[in-house]
């Protein structure tokens, strides 16, 4: 695990665009540049293998975009731990993410990580689609894509808050 370098851009923004339909993210009906941000690459014998970016504003980080090349290794979590220990030190209470109503993955892997579904932002994907025309209208698993799932990781006990 290491920081995102300079040397990696490139690499950032191909996996990405690749992986995402661009380097833009919406989350909560704003526009980032996950190519821009700040971030871990993830390494395996030499090669990258994954990548988290995030976006820290007062007291509360984003992780906007999350990718493991690899599964069942252990890439996803690490690049996580690295995001909440970075947000820490940047004196942030929570780190939260976005997710779709069709990543039933995703919801089980961050939930086994100890992350709590805080908020359903219905229509919110739909909403997204003004901003980033090429987010797909059906998802993973034939599932119309259509809503935001708020997950948080409170990094202190006074952190915790009610769902929204």
């Amino acid at each position: 695990m290491r920081r995102l370098e300079a040397g990696d851009r490139s690499w950032a923004a191909e996996l990405l665009a690749r992986e995402w339909g661009s380097t833009r993210v919406v989350s909560r009906g704003r526009v980032q540049d996950a190519a821009d941000l700040p971030g871990f690459v993830a390494l395996l014998d030499g090669e990258r293998v994954g990548l988290v970016t995030w976006s820290a504003q007062g007291d509360d980080c984003e992780v906007v975009s999350l990718n493991s090349l690899v599964e069942r290794r252990g890439v996803g979590g690490a690049l996580l731990a690295a995001a909440a220990e970075q947000a820490r030190a940047l004196g942030c209470r929570r780190l939260w993410l976005i997710t779709t109503n069709d990543n039933v993955h995703a919801l089980r892997f961050y939930q086994r990580l100890g992350w709590d579904l805080v908020a359903l932002h219905r229509g919110a994907v739909d909403a997204a689609r003004l901003l980033k025309p090429e987010i797909s209208r059906i998802g993973l698993d034939g599932i119309p894509l259509r809503h935001e799932l708020e997950l948080e990781l409170p990094l202190s006990d006074s952190a915790r808050r009610s769902p929204a």
